[in-house]
């Protein structure tokens, strides 16, 4: 599949602008073979986001899936990576908050695993730069997997013939930290996703979406403003701008301007460790990405997830705190929650009930197609949860009360309908002519 001119060079771009807390990456270079890839990855975008001699080897993802799945890289041998990451839950583990050891509940919610490669920084709040540095963080967590230092875990690796074995063969040398890492990153650099009926349909299958899912589409593109930071096209196709925001998903628990003052005093800009801990097992956690760079504009704001999946990727929201995807139509209708550092973009979205139906019909349609009985299973759980609605407000929603900006307007579908627009690559002349 092809991209359409000047996207590689945007790619590079925003792939190389991430800041993280470890040291730069590997210089990434189209140099890697890519696999076979589904329609909605690009082999361009996939080797713009594999560093040049990290490169997914079949036996360092072998053997990366292997420890991936290792219970004993936690220190009572109870959690895996796997635990909060299932591949059959689409690389989740369907908790609002995930478990470690001991059963401790860290503060977050576990983010899929799958198109991690493309992120340009790794977890909620983008406290690591690389898959390698996130692969090592939560075997180092108190809450997670629990072990005290690397020596220990390596020490543990050591330990057990049958890894002597396997890094020797993969690596040409005894288990370190540092390759152990490589393995499991080169694992997670193969579960790529990019098959959905959305896919289908952005590449020419008009009938792979029904009425109400290509009206979702349209309002996505228009009057819901989903776009602003979830855009998917050839530049964005995991469907997130790769940014942090305030949407005031803690701000109904928080005082921020306290916490923040707080924080300065206790955050140690660039400690990896002391800010992965202070993110998961302290109150200091819906301080977001300020907990990264202590910058005021950064306070509770937090990475725009990836829309890919999201049918069966739920609970939403950093902290799990939205159940439905009606949840977070509704949390965005009315303008997310007021605070003081509330993205500039959030306003009051005056979204019908059909309108809300529409958009979450639509985003069933981006779970890959190998996960279709899962989606299937998780739409009508959420159907049946549709008149639970705490995070609903339709007066302000509806300009009834409060004050949260103009409306975004409707579009004329009849001149242009946002549903034609976006396609990835190559575009047939019937398209190509609508758009002009």
């Amino acid at each position: 599949m092809r991209l359409p001119s000047g996207v590689v060079t945007v790619l590079a771009v925003v792939l190389n602008s991430g800041v993280g807390l470890a040291a730069s990456p590997p210089s990434r270079q189209a140099s890697a073979t890519p696999p076979p890839l589904p329609p909605g990855v690009s082999a361009t975008l996939w080797r713009l986001s594999v560093p040049k001699g990290l490169e997914p080897t079949p036996e360092r993802v072998a053997l990366g899936e292997k420890l991936f799945r290792e219970k004993r890289l936690s220190v009572d041998n109870t959690v895996a990576c796997m635990t909060c990451h299932e591949p059959e839950f689409g690389f989740t583990d369907g908790k609002p908050l995930s478990e470690g050891v001991k059963q401790q509940k860290v503060m977050r919610n576990s983010p899929t695993v799958l198109n991690a490669l493309f992120n340009a920084t790794q977890f909620w709040d983008g406290r690591a730069g690389t898959l390698e540095d996130q692969a090592k963080l939560p075997i180092l967590n108190p809450r997670e997997m629990g072990m005290p230092d690397a020596d220990t875990v390596m020490k543990k690796v050591r330990g057990i013939p049958e890894y002597v074995t396997d890094f020797q063969a993969v690596f040409g040398r005894e288990p370190t930290f540092d390759d152990l890492a490589v393995a499991i990153a080169a694992f997670e650099r193969m579960q790529f996703s990019g098959d959905a009926r959305f896919d289908r349909f952005i590449m020419g299958d008009s009938k792979a979406l029904t009425a109400s899912e290509k009206n979702g589409w349209a309002l996505f593109n228009g009057k819901a403003r989903c776009n602003s930071c979830h855009a998917g096209n050839a530049v964005s196709p995991l469907f997130s701008d790769q940014k942090f925001h305030n949407i005031g998903v803690a701000a109904h628990k928080q005082d921020f301007v306290t916490l923040a003052r707080k924080g300065v005093q206790v955050v140690r800009t660039g400690d990896e460790k002391q800010i992965d801990e202070l993110a998961l097992n302290s109150e200091f956690s819906e301080l977001g990405r300020f907990l990264v760079t202590k910058q005021e504009n950064d306070v509770g704001s937090f990475k725009t997830p990836t829309l890919r999946n999201v049918g069966i990727t739920g609970p939403y929201m950093h902290d799990g705190s939205l159940a439905t995807l009606w949840d977070v139509m509704d949390h965005y209708n009315k303008g997310g929650v007021a605070n003081p550092y509330l993205d500039g973009g959030m306003q009051r979205l005056g979204l019908t009930e059909p309108e809300i139906d529409d958009l979450v019909a639509f985003l069933f349609t981006l779970t890959d197609t190998k996960f279709d009985k899962l989606n299937k299973e998780q739409l009508a759980k959420q159907r049946a949860r549709k008149n639970t609605r705490p995070e609903r407000d339709t007066a302000i929603a509806m300009g009834k009360k409060g004050n949260l900006g103009d409306l975004a307007p409707n579009p004329d579908l009849n001149v242009k309908n946002p549903a034609d627009l976006g396609i990835y690559g190559d575009v047939t002349p019937v398209t190509a002519t609508k758009q002009r």
